[in-house]
């Protein structure tokens, strides 16, 4: 394996780790709080980082079935974080993420999951 690849595994194992703590924490006390934030921050930096090793090292170019499930699990995650921000950005004293927005981070973060799994099982498979 490339090292460009095993670079992007090891941060996307690092992007999985902040989000399932991200998705924890924010369903545990439904706030935007600091834990919140950080580590689904570090996490969409990570994501961002590991997609550009991927697609750096990949032989099969940018538009692979696995690498438009990967930008767009990636686009649902950027997105739930601007949208956590914004809510945090107007209500900084009572930062309560609303239930649709726990919805959406919610199905943000299974899709995120299934793009991870299919990416997961096609190393295994080679």
């Amino acid at each position: 394996m490339k090292p460009i690849l095993i670079a992007g595994t090891t941060i996307v194992n690092l992007a999985l780790i902040c989000y399932s703590i991200f998705i924890y924490s924010e369903r545990k006390t439904k706030k935007a709080g600091k834990r919140v934030l950080t580590f689904l921050t570090i996490g969409v930096i990570l994501d961002i980082t590991a997609t550009i090793c991927m697609i750096i090292g990949s032989s099969k170019g940018p538009f692979s079935i696995h690498g438009i499930l990967g930008y767009s699990s990636l686009a649902g995650m950027l997105i739930d974080s601007i949208l956590i921000w914004k809510s945090r950005l107007r209500n900084e004293a009572d930062s309560q993420i609303s239930p649709s927005l726990h919805l959406y981070s919610v199905i943000a973060y299974g899709w995120w999951l299934a793009a991870y799994i299919t990416g997961a099982m096609i190393v295994a498979m080679r």
